[in-house]
């Protein structure tokens, strides 16, 4: 873990509230893994403010630069949206356990939401076949799909209300993709990160099916290094930290309500 002070190398608007942050990090990116987040120190905030934790969208350790995406959604996220190509932004990380980038047969990631931010990044680490699912109320909440494009990855869109893709859950076509594997004998990984009722749906077809499933876990965090309990989720072992033991789970560890 560093605790780096970086700069912002780009800052931009990704539509629909969303926004992209480039940070100038040489020394965080090339530790950074898919799954792992950083903990960021907004600076236009009180010097007594918590730090907020992201995702990482991206890392390079070519480019010495961490992205996140992020969408403004309180005062934290509010405040971080004037930061500026130059400013200096104290940033810790990277945090938690992430994603393996090791992958037995095709890799079917789903994401809901801004959960597409790390499957972004464990999109560019693997080197297997991989096709993206995900889902969101309404197309303005697509987010990235270019970029996923660009990395040769298949991507399966569901919304809400039927304004991109199909209309409905992204568990519908997810399903269809898990019964053609199966049919032909394929071997296949689940990885997922977004929403809860999405998380424990992806969960629960890894465990049924007896496949890997791996589940990126979001609670909300205080501390970011286990100190503070804040961000417990319950495993077969006890309650478990999100920060330190997560946020990516093996499926069959967790308990759901």
């Amino acid at each position: 873990m560093i605790d780096e002070t970086t700069t912002v190398a780009s800052h931009c608007e990704m539509g629909a509230g969303y926004r992209l942050l480039v940070l100038n990090a040489p020394g965080m990116a090339a530790e950074t893994r898919p799954g792992q987040f950083v903990h960021v120190k907004v600076p236009t905030l009180e010097a007594s403010a918590l730090r907020r934790p992201f995702s990482v969208f991206d890392a390079s350790g070519q480019d010495g630069t961490v992205t996140v995406l992020y969408k403004t959604v309180g005062r934290g996220t509010a405040a971080l949206n004037t930061v500026k190509p130059g400013d200096a932004v104290q940033v810790e990380g990277p945090l938690g356990r992430g994603f393996p980038t090791e992958c037995n047969g095709t890799a079917l990631l789903v994401g809901g939401g801004y959960g597409v931010a790390p499957l972004h990044f464990l999109a560019r680490r693997l080197r297997t076949k991989t096709t993206l699912f995900v889902g969101a109320r309404t197309a303005s909440d697509l987010l990235a799909l270019d970029r996923f494009a660009a990395l040769g990855v298949e991507t399966k869109v569901a919304t809400n209300d039927g304004s991109a893709g199909e209309k409905g859950f992204v568990t519908a076509p997810l399903d269809r993709e898990i019964a053609r594997l199966r049919g032909a004998g394929e071997a296949f990984e689940l990885f997922t990160c977004g929403p809860d009722g999405l998380l424990k749906a992806v969960s629960e077809r890894a465990v049924s099916l007896g496949v890997p499933g791996w589940i990126s876990v979001d609670r909300h965090m205080v501390c970011g290094v286990g100190a503070c309990f804040a961000c417990i989720q319950r495993t077969v072992g006890g309650n478990a930290r999100c920060c330190i033991d997560g946020p990516v789970f093996p499926a069959k560890e967790l308990i759901w309500q």
